[in-house]
């Protein structure tokens, strides 16, 4: 065991611990005032569920010996954690609970990642049903095929991570994962009362711009953690996050400029999501300058990706497929151009003499998770919908998801009036109007 490594890697574990609240306060920014606290509540609601759910036997199959063709880890191998408390069983240098510790957290935020895309309008007890049966059938079985080595944890692991396709930190089991199933959630639950209508603007860019400062952060753990030792690997990781990070954020405000005439504060806090995304699978296999462009063509896609859903007709409310589907896959199909040897991950891409084999693994891989998370997202929400019902009553959209759902609001609106009985800062108020960002989440066609 290295003391150094294991205090590295639960650093790390609670910096992406982290990010969940830090999602929860970028994505409650994002709805209506009347919907803050249950966007809130599913990524809080996630974290508590895929934590015991994890502990119990997600850990095992992600990591326990494969039990068909890379597919799966044996359930039962590690169930409720069996036999990975003692100090000699080591995961590399790490106590074997430091890395069960880290790769916990990416189980969490993968699942409260998906919450976005039905904001408004989702039953919380629905979601929570989604979310265990989700990380059950989709995630845990993806973990395995991307980040189970062999003889990392056990004697066999995933078919993703034996055949050569690089994703350092996630690309495919995290954001591609998310991004698919949010899609699919989207379309089972349809569209919010209004949408493409009525203005949807988010009711506090303040709270967005603090979730993504805190996302970004956090961030640091998850992809250079992902070395799991405090190497040069980690520092490589570190500097090219934040790299990409800062260039996406240009590409985004750049792009909303030329297009909308205004760079927003919104667009700039997206932008940094975005390029943490798409740099999330690629940051062992590139340079720093190469990061930067990566960066910036993804602030650029996903700045444009996220008016798709006006075009196409679905509502995905928070932009979970135009950030983390079309960031996801370009990160991951990045790696194929711009990946170098000199890089910790030690492969060419095409752009640097390596062909094009680099390049089909990284396309593959990823059109395989996004199918699959789609499919499967789309099987679980129809079944819970057509049982237990999956989206609240249109009145109570009206009325607002926090006072039905939670019998509770986030602001108390009766110390917040002004003469005539004017609530300030309410929906209905002119301060409304000043929190229009064209080009970005939650603008009305």
């Amino acid at each position: 065991m290295d003391t150094g490594d294991t205090a590295w890697v639960l650093t790390s574990a609670a910096l992406v611990l982290l990010m969940t609240p830090g999602l929860a306060l970028f994505y409650g920014g994002m709805v209506r005032a009347k919907s803050v606290l249950n966007m809130m509540m599913m990524s809080f609601g996630a974290m508590a569920l895929i934590g015991v759910l994890w502990v119990l036997y997600g850990f095992s199959m992600a990591f326990g010996n494969d039990v068909g063709g890379g597919l799966l880890g044996d359930p039962f191998e590690y169930f409720g954690l069996n036999g990975l408390l003692g100090a000699d069983h080591l995961v590399g240098t790490l106590p074997a609970m430091a890395f069960v510790a880290f790769q916990s957290v990416f189980a969490i935020i993968a699942v409260a990642l998906i919450s976005g895309a039905i904001a408004d309008r989702a039953k919380f007890g629905a979601w929570m049903v989604f979310a265990g049966v989700w990380a059950t059938i989709v995630y845990f079985p993806v973990a395995h095929w991307v980040f189970a080595f062999d003889d990392v944890v056990s004697a066999t692991g995933g078919w993703i991570a034996s055949r050569g396709v690089i994703d350092f930190a996630g690309g495919t089991a995290i954001h591609i994962n998310a991004g698919a199933a949010g899609l699919a959630l989207a379309l089972v639950l349809g569209k919010r009362r209004g949408f493409g209508r009525d203005p949807m603007r988010p009711h506090n860019l303040p709270l967005v711009m603090l979730g993504a400062g805190l996302l970004w952060f956090g961030w640091f753990g998850f992809n250079a953690g992902s070395a799991t030792a405090a190497n040069g690997t980690a520092a490589v990781a570190w500097v090219n996050t934040l790299a990409a990070t800062c260039a996406a954020i240009l590409g985004w405000l750049l792009t909303e400029k030329v297009r909308d005439g205004h760079a927003t504060s919104l667009g700039g806090a997206s932008g940094a999501v975005a390029g943490l995304v798409a740099i999330t699978p690629a940051c062992s296999a590139l340079n720093p300058v190469t990061s930067i462009v990566v960066g910036v063509i993804a602030g650029v896609l996903c700045a444009l990706a996220v008016g798709l859903k006006f075009k196409l007709g679905f509502d995905d409310s928070l932009d979970v497929v135009g950030v983390h589907l079309v960031g996801g896959l370009w990160g991951t199909i990045s790696i194929g151009f711009f990946a170098t040897a000199d890089a910790p991950a030690g492969v060419d891409g095409l752009l640097y003499g390596g062909g094009g084999g680099q390049l089909w693994k990284q396309f593959y891989a990823a059109v395989i998770v996004m199918v699959f998370s789609f499919v499967v997202t789309w099987i679980i929400g129809t079944v819970i919908n057509k049982t237990m019902g999956f989206r609240i009553d249109e009145e109570d959209e009206v009325t607002g998801i926090d006072t039905v759902v939670h019998a509770e609001s986030g602001y108390d609106w009766g110390t917040l009036t002004a003469g005539g009985g004017r609530v300030i800062g309410s929906p209905s108020s002119p301060t409304d109007a000043r929190h229009s960002s064209t080009g970005s989440s939650e603008v009305s066609a």
